[in-house]
């Protein structure tokens, strides 16, 4: 987390901020807190998307879109002003790095951990999808681990599943290289299927600690999700299988999310997360940021290593951006809100 600089608002609306968590060619996030105490994460729009009429038509769609989002797995959209003079939208804040992050400092997570996640991640999906939404930006960094279970977040381009286009607006790619799915390349029509395949390339990249489907260039990325097989690596058992069917090439031959869960979790993520699914540990950093971040106070920087995963996401922002994307980014396509539940419009 970086201090606020000269010219950066002390608040937005109700929210006292603490500091700058991110930034991106969208806007920036910042970490707040209410007069009640409670944290948050809070995304404000560049101030010259702000007049543009069809950027905020967007934003506030958006913004509706994600407070309907109320899974067990995702993290809720607290408060928002689509309506202000520069747009804000204010998410819960969960202490706990991006999936990114946990697997670029330690490595591959081990299986039972790897199966809660998609468990859980799968009974997100599955709600979201029941709203006739599609995530569309299912990725490692979209995803917190947290001493809860794990948290689906950055609804930002979350859309209508009917009519839907395979590019924003402002032209920019909806998805991520290497976790979007082959019809999202191709602009053709993206169902929930499509969160089924990203879920599936999440789920490699915690086993085996690299995307199935490496690359050095966005192009190369793309190529290879619409023409070659995934890389699956040391992944093995029950878990292979599960990643293999995620990732067919024909969106119906994909699993539904809840027929996933089902297969992950047949008597639900939530008694797996019950079990203790963090290895020690990530249990034992999680623990040592959260007790912190209560005792940050206006003004206050986090100093080196205090919050330590905030830098490539305590939620979020990438410092180190997943294979093919471009980091931090708070737009379609991009990176998530830090800390929080997927704040929307980018």
């Amino acid at each position: 987390m970086q201090p606020l600089g000269a010219g950066e608002p002390a608040t937005v609306g109700p929210y006292r901020l603490l500091g700058r968590l991110g930034s991106g060619g969208m806007g920036r996030v910042y970490l707040g807190r209410s007069a009640g105490g409670r944290t948050v994460a809070v995304k404000i729009v560049h101030p010259h998307f702000a007049l543009d009429e069809e950027f905020r038509a967007r934003f506030r769609r958006e913004v509706e879109a994600a407070r309907r989002v109320g899974a067990a797995w995702t993290a809720p959209v607290l408060d928002a002003d689509p309506e202000a003079a520069v747009p804000w939208v204010a998410t819960g804040y969960a202490a706990g790095p991006s999936l990114a992050a946990a697997v670029a400092d330690a490595g591959p997570l081990p299986a039972h951990t790897v199966r809660a996640l998609g468990a859980g991640l799968a009974e997100a999906l599955a709600a979201v999808h029941e709203l006739g939404l599609v995530h569309r930006d299912v990725k490692p960094s979209n995803v917190l681990l947290t001493l809860d279970g794990p948290l689906l977040i950055d609804f930002g381009i979350a859309r209508a599943t009917d009519g839907t286009a395979s590019l924003t607006s402002t032209g920019v790619s909806v998805g991520s290289p290497g976790y979007m799915s082959p019809e999202q390349i191709l602009g053709q029509g993206v169902t929930g299927a499509a969160d089924v395949f990203s879920l599936g390339a999440v789920l490699v990249h915690a086993a085996t600690g690299a995307p199935p489907f490496p690359g050095d260039s966005s192009a190369a990325l793309l190529y290879k999700v619409v023409h070659e097989e995934p890389e699956l690596g040391s992944l093995t058992g029950e878990l292979r299988e599960v990643a293999t069917v995620c990732l067919a090439k024909d969106p119906s031959a994909r699993p539904a999310p809840a027929d996933l869960a089902r297969r992950l979790a047949p008597e639900g993520a939530a008694r797996l997360v019950a079990g203790g699914w963090l290895p020690g540990p990530l249990v034992e950093q999680v623990s040592r940021a959260a007790v912190r971040l209560l005792n940050l106070d206006t003004g206050e920087v986090a100093p080196s290593g205090v919050v330590e995963f905030s830098r490539t996401a305590v939620a979020g922002p990438e410092a180190a951006a997943d294979s093919g994307a471009a980091g931090p980014d708070l737009g379609p396509g991009s990176g998530p809100v830090p800390g929080s539940g997927g704040g929307p419009g980018g």
